[in-house]
């Protein structure tokens, strides 16, 4: 390998804009600008770190102040006297590169526009190159605006940022404005490629588009991996797959893909087995639920995909085992797979091992997973009229899950799930006097006879009404109802009657609950007896009397 002391990624930084890779429509518009003497007074490059900026930034200053042509900058014996070498050096006196992040208040700037009073030295133009400008405090913006907006001609600014929402509109507004994209994968692998030759490095293609998938489109981030990559084997030894993937702490989605299929077998051994084989590897709790729902992503979206050479997310055999496994799986699944592993990413952030949220998590996937062969829920969900919120429509979804009959309400799993009771049971329940109910008041009335506080408490407070029928009560309800309840309701209407009663939930408001309903008929009563003929004489007589309250005879009871 060249014992050169340079990372790669400084060794093979572009010094002109034929170097840089996947900027091209960017490189000749700025070209073109120089060309025509159009440059703007401030070019703005944004987009994610490793893509160019910078470099970009340093190529510009030196196209702008080069003595020989736009086409010749930082060749060599071109340059040398001219002013290339000293910028792409970062010592030239008329090219001022500053970090926003260490210079981020208003007394920098004003010292920035106090020297700019001053024409250059040597080169053609002044240049300040503000990297991270978004860094900047907005008081050091506002001493910007002016000068930014009318500088020297001689001035010009370039600035450099990865977050161009924190940037004020208005020296956005000022500025040229050209966002950097992700490297291609297929451009980023072939540099890559020429890059391990010329440092005669023995690196399989697979490493190498593993390298290109990390690195996310990072030019920067890439060559830091092969450098770093390359570093960990011996002189002459090949770096390949898997010793890239044990360096990196990276497994690839053939693991993945085996740990999901167990997941939906309901093996909690083995699940627990394949991931702690993975955590073993170095693999960080969050990049796994990262992987995982781009996982969900492809097993949801693999018929919309094409599989290009380009695109290293998937390899062959890792893309026809996804289309195997995504014609057995059913989309709502899915879905509530895909929104369960959103939520436990905040999950993550509370517990401080990590790793044991993960195993957590996996267990309950494999409860989650039971649900697959079923689909009274999706029936159930399509057409109900019912707007949950978060706890309740997961309870009732655990709690409806396995009904297989497709209705327009949602049930509790107690009301379709038909289990034949044993002989005992059978004999105890034929030998209970059975109740007739007939009406909602009634049923709360058996409640409080059969001592179900807690039923009765829920029915009075927390229940609307919408509509009572035999075997069928449709009802709305508040925040406050306990999840659990439906359930119970049903099991005791069974215990009491014999029969299956259905509960329906409705979004309709229904009437107001049993207890305000009370309440108010108290109220009117109390106002009509105020206004009696009896009432009034009995105040003549005791001027403080007055009714607090009305106590039925089977209240309380």
């Amino acid at each position: 390998m060249n014992k050169n002391s340079k990372v790669l990624a400084l060794k093979y930084r572009p010094q002109t804009f034929e170097d840089l890779i996947g900027q091209k429509i960017i490189a000749e518009t700025i070209i073109n600008s120089i060309k025509t003497n159009k440059s703007p007074n401030a070019f703005l490059f944004t987009g994610i770190r490793g893509v160019g900026k910078t470099t970009l930034a340093r190529i510009v200053a030196k196209a702008l102040n080069c003595k020989n042509s736009i086409e010749k900058i930082s060749e060599k014996d071109l340059c040398v006297s001219c002013h290339c070498e000293a910028i792409a050096n970062s010592n030239h006196i008329d090219v001022l590169e500053m970090d926003a992040a260490s210079k981020t208040g208003v007394d920098d700037v004003r010292d920035l526009i106090e020297f700019s009073r001053y024409g250059p030295t040597s080169a053609k133009y002044k240049i300040f190159i503000i990297d991270e400008v978004h860094m900047l405090s907005k008081q050091a913006f506002n001493a910007l605006l002016k000068t930014l907006e009318e500088p020297p001609e001689y001035l010009k600014f370039i600035f450099a940022t990865t977050e161009i929402k924190k940037i004020p509109i208005t020296v956005v507004s000022r500025c040229q404005r050209f966002d950097l994209s992700r490297i291609k994968s297929s451009e980023l692998f072939d540099f890559l490629k020429k890059i391990s030759l010329k440092e005669n490095g023995k690196i399989s293609d697979e490493a190498l588009k593993l390298i290109v998938k990390i690195s996310e489109g990072s030019v920067r981030d890439a060559l830091s991996l092969l450098d770093r990559g390359l570093l960990s084997v011996k002189e002459n030894e090949e770096l390949n797959l898997l010793k890239a993937q044990k360096i990196f702490g990276f497994f690839d989605k053939a693991q993945l893909i085996n740990l999901f299929a167990v997941i939906l077998e309901g093996n909690e051994a083995k699940t627990l087995e394949l991931y702690r084989r993975m955590y073993d590897r170095g693999m960080d709790p969050k990049q796994f639920i990262n992987d995982f729902l781009e996982l969900l992503y492809y097993f949801k979206n693999i018929d919309s995909l094409k599989f290009e050479g380009s695109n290293f997310s998937l390899n062959d055999s890792e893309y026809d085992e996804i289309k195997k496994v995504s014609s057995i799986l059913d989309n709502r699944t899915l879905i509530l797979f895909w929104q369960f592993t959103i939520k436990i990413m905040a999950e993550l952030d509370i517990v401080s091992n990590q790793n044991l949220s993960i195993e957590m998590f996996l267990l309950r996937l494999i409860f989650l997973s039971g649900t697959k062969e079923n689909k009274s829920f999706d029936n159930n969900l399509k057409n109900n009229e019912l707007t949950l919120t978060d706890e309740v429509l997961k309870d009732t979804k655990e709690n409806f899950s396995k009904s297989n009959e497709t209705i327009n309400q949602m049930k509790n799993i107690s009301q379709t799930t038909k289990v034949e009771p044993s002989k005992e049971l059978k004999t105890y329940s034929e030998g209970l006097k059975k109740i007739k109910i007939d009406s909602f008041s009634n049923l709360i009335r058996i409640c409080n006879d059969q001592k179900e506080v807690k039923l009765k408490h829920e029915l009075e407070n927390n229940v609307n009404l919408v509509k009572f029928e035999n075997l069928r009560i449709e009802i709305s309800f508040n925040e406050k109802l306990d999840k659990g309840f439906i359930k119970d309701l049903t099991s005791k209407l069974y215990d009491w009657t014999g029969e299956r009663w259905i509960i329906t939930l409705s979004k309709i408001p229904g009437e107001i609950s049993y207890k305000e309903n009370l309440m108010k008929n108290k109220k009117e009563k109390i106002e009509k007896i105020t206004k009696s003929k009896l009432f009034l004489e009995l105040k003549n007589n005791f001027d403080d009397i007055k009714i607090v309250d009305i106590k039925y005879r089977d209240e309380g009871k």
